[in-house]
């Protein structure tokens, strides 16, 4: 079983009732699908599989959850009791036994491999009109000039769309200052979600 240590101290850090639940759900992924990978996302264990959100579980302070990130794939009849498809779980009490909950799990994955691939936007290559005042910015700072030149075009593009988006001369002025104050430290202007 490849674990991630995250999840180690994910399962740790909650409530005493809803340990055994979550190391339960695990052992099963792992029975069902031996080549499910475990990771965090959105600050919860999540499961994947070819580097695709699978699935993801979750303890809350009276509840623990868990489901499928394709919710078609599976119907219990509990959704939307609480995030994922199998409701408000405060004990094993409230899950199929282990052989019900390892079908459903290989049957979401064999959904899985047989989708078709997801469609992906096609790459913008037009470069973004840069607005003057954002111009007029870059001209008088060279550090944040570089690394605005640096970043790729939908990089710039968020910037030069965030300025120009702005109706008031104020806010366009914050935002310009803003955006060079980021750029000179080479953050993208979503640079704060970057992380999550």
């Amino acid at each position: 079983m490849a674990s991630d240590p995250r999840i180690d101290a994910y399962i740790e850090s909650r409530a005493a009732f809803a340990r055994p639940i979550l190391h339960w759900i695990r052992a099963r992924f792992h029975a069902a699908v031996p080549e499910v990978e475990e990771t965090i996302k959105w600050s919860h264990p999540f499961f994947t599989l070819g580097g695709k959100p699978f699935a993801n579980m979750a303890a809350f302070k009276a509840h623990a959850s868990f489901g499928f990130w394709n919710r078609q794939d599976n119907e219990t009849g509990k959704e939307g009791e609480a995030m994922g498809q199998f409701g408000r779980i405060e004990s094993l009490d409230d899950l199929p036994g282990a052989a019900e909950v390892e079908r459903l799990i290989r049957e979401a994955a064999a959904l899985m491999a047989q989708a078709k691939p997801a469609r992906t936007r096609a790459a913008r290559k037009d470069e973004a009109e840069v607005p003057p005042e954002l111009a007029e910015a870059l001209a008088d700072d060279d550090a944040a000039a570089a690394a605005f030149n640096a970043f790729p075009p939908s990089c710039r593009r968020e910037y030069c769309e965030w300025i120009a988006e702005a109706k008031r001369p104020e806010t366009k002025a914050k935002r310009v200052a803003e955006a060079v104050a980021w750029m000179r430290e080479g953050k993208r202007r979503n640079w704060k979600y970057e992380n999550c």
